[in-house]
This record gives C-alpha cells, structure tokens and sequence, in this order.
C-alpha cells in the first residue's frame, strides 16, 4: 500500500493556516509529528482498509509540490555528461593499444606501411609506394600539444607511414586523451624523496616515456615530431638521448625563442670577475700599506652590494618556493578544481575553434574527438596535477635555459607553422629556426595552430620533401665532394 504525504507549502496566512488544520482533521490526515511515526513503522495492508484511498479521492495531491517531480539537470562540461565518468579502456578505439609504464598504462596508436596498404586495399584504394623515401627506415613518434591527444594525429598518421616505409606511433602523455589518471598527490606523500614514485605529468615523465616508445619500436634511431607543447617534449627527448633522434620536426613550436641568437658569455665574465676580485684582495707585502687599506675599504660597498643581493636573491627563492607550495594546495582543494571545471567548461570549445584559420571547418566530429577525453574518470584532477607539476618542475633547473641549448642540436631540424596561427605567432618560428643551426623553416598559408589536421595534404608534402632531402636516395650521383 502506498503512501502520500501531503506537503504544506512554505508561506501560508494564518486563515490558510487554521482552513488546513480543519481540513485535515476531516480527513484523518496525520499531523507532522504523526508523519514520523508513520515512518518508523511497516504499513500492513488489510481488508478494511483496501477499500479506502490515502490520501482520499476528494483531497488530490498537488503535483507541483511533491518532492522529485521536476527531472534532475545533467552536469556538462563543454557538452559532455558529467554523471557517470568511465575507465579510458572502455572508451578506446578498435585500434587502440595500451601498455604499462612506470606504472601508469598509456593509450597509443600504431600504423605500419603494410597495415596502411592492407586497409588501402581492403577500401579498395590503390596504394602508391613511397617514390623517393623508401630508404628512410627510421619510424616516427609524435607527441601531441596541450588539450590535445593521438586523435590530433588521425588524419596524418597514415600518410606518414606511407612515405616513410616505417612505423608511426602517437602515444596520450599522462593528464590527455585515454591515457590512466593517476592521483599522484596520494602517492608522493608517501615514501622519502628518493623512494617516491615519479611524477607521471612531469616534463621528465614524458621525455623517458618518449624514450621507452623508441626502445618499443625496436629502433636505434627515431623521428621525434612534436606539436605545440608537445616540441617541447621532443626537443628535450634529444638532449636527453641525441643518438637516438634521427631528425626532429616541430609543428607550431610553443618553445620561446631567445631574442638574440648570438653566444651568451654570461657564466664565463662572472667567472673572470670572481678572479680578478680575487686578485685585487692580494695584497702586496711590498707596497704601500695605505694603498692597500684604501684598496680594500673602495672594495667595501662592492661586497656589501653582493651579500645583499644573495640575501635578496635567497628571499626571492624563499618566497617563490611558498607561492608555489599555496598555489599547488589552492588548485588541489575543491574550489581548485571547480575553477578548472568551469575554465574547461567555458574555454575549452571555443579553443578549438580558434586553433583553426577557419573555424567552420571545427564539426560535430573534430569536437567529439576533443572533448572524448572528458569522459574519463578523474580527469578534471589530473589536469590539476598537470598544472602543479609545471609549477613545481625542478629536474631542469640544473641544466642551462633551454633558449641557450638550441644551438647545441646537431641533427636536422623541420619546422612547420601557419601563417595565421592565432595561438603561437609565426614570427616566434621565425626566430626558433634562426636559434638553431641548419633548421628549415615552412610556413603555410591560410593556416592557423593545426598544420597537421587543417593543411593535411600540405603538411604531409613539406614533412616528405624534408625527408627526401635528408634522408633520401642521391638523385645526382655525378656530383662527388670535394676531397
């Protein structure tokens, strides 16, 4: 037997008021400490009482006021269903794979010139072979920039294959795509430092896993291709193994150029400073002693400067260390995470879109395959934990800036940038391609942050005539070098 309570709603007069009460006693209605009691007990259902309605026919009840009558409203992010969040094996592709390393299991993709001229076949396409590459050999991975994953790659990976008669492999870096979350946050605060699990959405992460990916491949060597943040990743992949790059191709690098491509002699003045003050400290047994009392208190205001800047300095570090430290817990807390919610919610869209020379050509298609990684479960907090890390990274700080290592990479170097790129402008390409030596620089019109998804043809053109210079065989064997 069913019950109805009849709710009272929230603003009565008093003539209301006492019109209810009255009503109610006709009816047998219970009062509100009755309903309690009410509640505590099993109703039993009996045949006197299977005749009587509760509440009467006479007396309906308000639909308006019964609880849970209006249907719930769906939590969206950039349209994507909030409520049951899955496991990224679930929402992999047909040709998807996954493999574990340093425990987190990371989603790729592969294609080989025999599977591409086996699916060409099967579509009934006639698959040319690579005219001028087929000696290249060497197999390329390509990392994927912010926001992005191995769907950015989709439309490229094939052709790429095909002209360079190699495999080609594009892997989710840890926090994008269907790649694991881990809560990274739970597990290095266990363990001392030495003994802490690496953090899987550090720039170090990523360069290892980049290496582990050419190991997997079964290559001496590999062709590093990276997009936006992703050239980042590449680049420092080189210097932490140059022999095991062939070549690097940067697509709209979001690496900041230095100003000036010359030879910086900072560290060596200051070491020739530190000797000559060094040398003036001597004093000579010989001379003068009021020439050298005069030399050292001139000297006086020149240490008192430097022991304060190193003060400085060391309170400068102090308080970025702190700023850090409360900017990490601030993102971590709950509100943290609301916040990059609702940035994601209402950016995330419209970044897309403006990543595109024509934003008309963004479809239902290319925003599902960008926001499908919203989906997975706890996504929103390792985006977090992404952002903390690039807070908090310290594993370069021993090495020089990256802009004074540009000039130290020796193998060849593509980069690739739109005219029109709304998110990194052309002119930093302009002055990365200066910065390093021998690099060759194309730019391509009416082209905005995605050469490799907006000028598919273009891109793939300008990647295979690189690597046919490179790489490819001599077309003019009469022309010998010098001996």
């Amino acid at each position: 037997m069913n019950t109805c309570v009849l709710h009272r709603p929230a603003c009565l007069a008093y003539p209301q008021l006492l019109q209810l009460q009255t009503r109610r006693k006709q009816l047998n209605l219970p009062s509100i400490w009755e309903k309690s009691i009410l509640k505590s007990r099993p109703i039993v259902a009996s045949a006197s009482s299977s005749s009587t309605s509760f509440p009467p026919a006479e007396y309906p009840a308000n639909p308006e006021i019964l609880p849970e009558t209006k249907p719930k409203r769906k939590r969206q992010i950039a349209g994507v269903d909030q409520e049951e969040l899955q496991d990224p094996v679930i929402l992999a592709d047909p040709d998807s794979c996954f493999c574990e390393f340093n425990g987190v299991q990371i989603h790729h993709k592969i294609y080989d010139v025999e599977s591409v001229a086996t699916n060409l076949s099967e579509e009934g396409t006639s698959s040319q072979p690579p005219s001028a590459n087929t000696k290249v050999n060497f197999p390329m991975i390509l990392l994927h920039g912010f926001g992005a994953s191995v769907y950015s790659w989709s439309r490229v990976m094939k052709p790429l294959a095909q002209i360079t008669g190699a495999e080609v492999l594009a892997f989710d870096r840890p926090a994008f795509g269907l790649t694991t979350r881990l809560n990274h946050a739970n597990h290095s605060s266990q363990g001392s430092e030495d003994t802490r699990p690496l953090n899987p959405y550090s720039m170090i992460f990523s360069v290892l896993a980049t290496l582990y990916f050419i190991d997997f491949l079964a290559a001496l060597k590999t062709i590093l291709v990276g997009h936006s943040a992703g050239s980042l990743v590449a680049v420092e992949a080189y210097f932490e193994a140059p022999e095991r790059v062939a070549a690097l191709i940067l697509v709209a690098p979001a690496i900041l150029a230095p100003l000036n491509s010359g030879p910086v002699a900072k560290d060596n003045l200051s070491g020739k400073s530190n000797q000559t003050e060094g040398e003036d400290l001597e004093v000579n047994s010989k001379g003068n002693w009021f020439t050298a009392v005069f030399s050292i208190l001139s000297k006086l205001p020149q240490y008192l400067g430097q022991a304060i800047m190193r003060l400085v300095k060391g309170m400068g570090d102090m308080i970025n260390s702190l700023y850090k430290k409360a900017s990490s817990a601030f993102l971590r807390s709950d509100i943290g995470i609301m916040l990059v919610r609702m940035i994601i919610d209402k950016f995330g869209l419209a970044a897309v879109r403006n990543a595109w020379y024509d934003p008309k050509q963004v479809d239902d298609h290319v925003l599902q395959g960008y926001t499908k990684p919203l989906r997975v479960k706890d996504w929103d907090r390792a985006l977090v934990e992404y952002t903390v890390a690039m807070l908090t990274d310290t594993a370069f700080e021993s090495k020089p800036p990256l802009s004074k290592r540009l000039r130290e990479i020796t193998c060849p170097v593509l980069i690739v940038t739109g005219d029109s790129d709304r998110l990194v402008p052309p002119w930093n390409s302009e002055r990365l391609s200066r910065a390093i030596p021998g690099s060759c620089l194309e730019i391509i019109k009416n082209c905005g942050h995605l050469p490799h998804e907006e000028k598919v043809d273009e891109f793939v053109s300008i990647v295979d005539r690189f690597l046919d210079r490179v790489f490819g065989v001599q077309k003019e064997p009469h022309l010998q070098p010098a001996t």
